[in-house]
């Protein structure tokens, strides 16, 4: 039996998103080469801007249409701002620079409290509020989002993205690869040949 997955919620997306968001976070090391920090530290902060700015864009506007106070989206657009201002700061910094691993704990800190609130706060509010409107909210969110990746050099992204992983971790997604493409190459030789040894078979009995 298939299993079909129907559009996914605006309020999942965005919990998979900081699942996705912590993940990455979670990578980096102090001890990690200056390359791949570099790529942890860009593909979190792109997904941080376009996490917020879908927010910002989708789901805030929706939430204050239904809400008679606007104080918890205002305190989440708050830590946007900061947010926003401390990807800038990274960004000009190196990875070698002495204060780099300082300044990206302490994004992630910042990032790690905004998701503890939005996860006990908001998204519970937005459910109770925009219960008809999840799913088509999420559709909505889908799409904005490829928009927004496709401003972004998706290219780039999912360079960094490999790049967010150990090596080991790559030569064992190389590696099963190589298997899961032997195997099939065997399987396909083997159904290639049966036909064969049959027309042999066939054609035995009819010389008999």
């Amino acid at each position: 039996m298939d299993l079909q997955l129907g559009p996914l919620s605006i309020t999942t997306m965005i919990r998979m998103d900081h699942t996705h968001v912590i993940a990455a976070f979670h990578r980096y090391r102090r001890s990690t080469p200056w390359w791949r920090k570099r790529a942890i530290v860009e593909l979190t902060c792109t997904a941080l801007e376009i996490h917020a700015q879908l927010e910002e864009e989708i789901l805030y506007p929706a939430l204050s249409a239904a809400m008679s106070s606007d104080e918890i989206l205002a305190t989440s657009k708050s830590e946007h701002d900061k947010m926003r201002e401390d990807i800038a700061r990274l960004r000009a910094m190196r990875p070698n620079d002495a204060a780099y691993d300082a300044r990206f704990m302490h994004l992630m800190r910042e990032v790690i409290h905004h998701v503890a609130e939005e996860e006990t706060v908001l998204l519970p509010t937005a459910e109770r509020a925009l219960t008809s409107r999840l799913t088509q909210l999420g559709q909505r969110m889908s799409t904005r989002r490829l928009q927004l990746v496709a401003q972004r050099r998706p290219a780039m992204i999912a360079v960094n993205t490999v790049a967010t992983f150990p090596a080991a971790s790559l030569a064992m997604v190389s590696i099963g690869a190589f298997i899961l493409a032997h195997g099939l190459r065997a399987a396909t030789e083997r159904r290639s040949r049966q036909p064969a040894k049959g027309v042999a078979r066939r054609s035995g009995r009819n010389q008999a």
